[in-house]
């Protein structure tokens, strides 16, 4: 037999967990008829707890928003979600939320039944998070007031210094934040470029928001605004290389940022944007398959410094090796396919 005191309790644990639940809903859930339905929630409401309801076409039950009930109540996973996303704070940059994030995990820890408690802690233990060498430190105070900024539907106003060390001030209506490859975006609409831009946090300074009024589009999509701002970014080389190699063995082996990766039958497409050619070259070496230069020609030469600086610091070691007495290794024969091939 089903204890209607447990019944009234999961009535509140739905309303807690959705923003509104029909009738017929609640009733399929509980599996009662709709008059219990309404005696549950008579009852939840004589406990002082805000349920509200509407009748009519479109009818439902919600609690009122704001509306927070302590002690909060957590399953296993609901508590390891939680314990593992503070964790991974780090991830994005926001250092300034570290502490708040070790604060909430203790009272989380506190919170949780002792067997519960010792089993997130074990899993914790068990979990490594490495964080990436491409993130970039974020104002985790600034994108609060940005962030301020969209949900009350005002423009804001900013020193900026560009990746060449210009500094000029603007005045932008907030799209929307956006983290991307380790670094934090403002996207929205330059009132002085009269166009949409993206600006990474990290350059920004002196927020401030103002009382203009701002107008986001509907449905603007943030993040697929700023993929195609980057790989449609003016400035650099445009780069094009032909991987020997299928799309599913190179995926994920190289950084996402700007870089577009097409299958082509046995072989992959690679297109990006960049202004310095080496480190993209080192990227493209370590993938160790063969590889075809289509553009631009400045992308060989890159490839040939890299082997100029490799030939060198393998001479400087091959000699310290001779003077410490050693023998230097041989030279390796030459590869079947060379890694570099001439343009399509």
């Amino acid at each position: 037999m089903y204890d209607p005191s447990m019944r009234v309790l999961t009535v509140l644990e739905l309303l807690q967990s959705r923003e509104r639940m029909t009738g017929g809903e609640l009733c399929r859930r509980l599996e009662v008829s709709p008059r219990t339905v309404q005696r549950y929630v008579a009852r939840l409401q004589d406990l002082g707890i805000p349920v509200e309801s509407t009748r009519g076409v479109g009818g439902a039950y919600r609690l009122r928003p704001g509306f927070r009930l302590p002690p909060l109540m957590f399953s296993a996973d609901e508590a390891l979600s939680l314990a593992l996303g503070l964790r991974a704070l780090q991830l994005l940059g926001l250092h300034a939320l570290t502490p708040a994030a070790a604060s909430a995990s203790a009272k989380l820890a506190r919170t949780l039944p002792k067997a519960l408690s010792e089993r997130v802690q074990a899993l914790q233990d068990a979990v490594q998070l490495d964080v990436s060498p491409w993130v970039v430190a974020a104002d985790a105070a600034m994108l609060t007031e940005l962030l301020n900024a969209m949900q009350t539907c005002r423009a804001v106003a900013f020193h900026y210094t560009s990746r060449v060390a210009e500094t000029s001030e603007r005045q932008v209506e907030v799209y929307g934040t956006v983290h991307l490859h380790g670094r934090w975006y403002l996207v929205g609409f330059c009132l002085g470029r009269q166009a949409v831009r993206s600006f990474r946090l990290d350059r920004m300074n002196g927020l401030s928001v103002l009382e203009r009024p701002s107008t986001r589009p509907a449905d603007f999509d943030a993040h697929a605004y700023l993929c195609a701002s980057m790989r449609g970014e003016p400035g650099g080389f445009e780069i094009e290389v032909q991987l020997h190699a299928p799309l599913e063995a190179v995926q994920g082996q190289l950084t996402s940022w700007g870089v577009t990766l097409e299958a082509q039958g046995s072989h992959t497409r690679l297109r990006a944007r960049r202004e310095r050619l080496e480190p993209l070259a080192a990227a493209l070496l370590g993938l160790d398959r063969p590889l075809t230069v289509v553009r631009p020609p400045e992308l060989r030469q890159a490839f040939l410094r890299l082997a100029q600086r490799s030939v060198q610091a393998a001479g400087e070691w091959a000699t310290g090796e001779r003077a410490a007495g050693g023998q230097a290794p041989e030279r390796p024969a030459p590869p079947d396919q060379p890694a570099i091939m001439e343009s399509a």
